[in-house]
């Protein structure tokens, strides 16, 4: 309950009549500076309230008499960068690789966009850096197959691979197995001669059955070595990168049954500048011809 105003004997200050348990409330008000400082907050804040877009309404909100909006300078910022680019992509588009390549700063920009793309289209099939996904060639690794000069990949990239695209890149390896084409131990023997080609011991084996059908059937594609074929997409096989799997169950699976991946054209998306900036980065992940 109130009690009557008095002085504390300790402090020397008035109390504002309010004890509890023996506690009495000393009359200390704010600091006046406190309270202007406080007050021109207020002030302030009514200010910004009126000059910049604040309190929303029913079908909108107040734009401020200002007429202020950060989404119109992030627009204005965006068309300003496009327009300051504009002028590069469109040399890109119109210049050879190689007069690209002799401007250091018409390069590094190719670079910056095609870096920038490949992140956004390229990178979740072929990995950071082109280092390759399980199902999706490596870029970096140069075991290319419809070559890998600038060129090339302009058109790789372009026109995609069994992507219908009228200009797409296009092949094609039979079912051996599936459509009856070589015996189950025809494929075992097959089997067993390209896992020399991929680097697995034959471990005594006698591999001239598999090899003799290898000839007759696969290196029209393959080439004879398992070099590989460009003119027709046939993948390498003489190398330490494939694309489903290096043992020798990957590859009974792949004669019996292909699995052939689709690529995008990415004309569909892509101007040709930017296609020219992608293949620029992915020729200079290491791969590059």
């Amino acid at each position: 309950m109130p009690t009557k105003v008095e002085k504390d004997s300790i402090t020397g200050h008035t109390t504002t009549g309010h004890e509890w348990d023996g506690l009495k409330e000393l009359n200390r008000p704010l600091p006046k500076w406190w309270l202007y400082v406080m007050y021109a907050t207020i002030v302030w804040a009514i200010c910004w309230m009126v000059l910049y877009p604040s309190w929303p309404g029913i079908h909108g909100y107040f734009h401020g008499v200002l007429g202020y909006s950060q989404r119109d300078k992030v627009d204005a910022d965006v068309a300003a960068v496009a327009r300051q680019r504009a002028g590069s992509l469109d040399r890109i588009k119109v210049l050879s690789f190689d007069e690209i390549r002799k401007d250091p700063q018409l390069l590094a920009v190719a670079q910056t966009a095609g870096r920038i793309t490949f992140a956004n289209n390229c990178q979740p099939c072929h990995g950071a850096g082109g280092g390759g996904n399980p199902g999706y060639p490596a870029l970096a690794a140069g075991n290319w197959l419809w070559g890998g000069t600038l060129p090339d990949i302009q058109q790789t990239v372009t026109h995609g691979i069994r992507s219908g695209d009228p200009d797409a890149r296009q092949s094609q390896m039979p079912r051996f197995g599936a459509d009856g084409i070589l015996k189950p131990e025809e494929i075992q023997q097959v089997a067993d001669y390209v896992a020399t080609l991929f680097g697995i011991p034959a471990q005594g084996k006698d591999v001239s059955a598999g090899q003799k059908l290898f000839t007759e059937n696969c290196a029209i594609c393959h080439g004879d070595a398992g070099q590989g074929n460009r003119e027709v997409g046939g993948p390498r096989l003489a190398s330490r990168a494939h694309l489903y799997g290096s043992d020798r169950a990957a590859i009974v699976a792949q004669v019996t049954n292909p699995r052939m991946g689709v690529m995008p054209n990415w004309n569909a998306r892509l101007d040709e500048a930017t296609i020219k900036s992608v293949a620029l980065y992915v020729h200079s992940l290491g791969g590059g011809e």
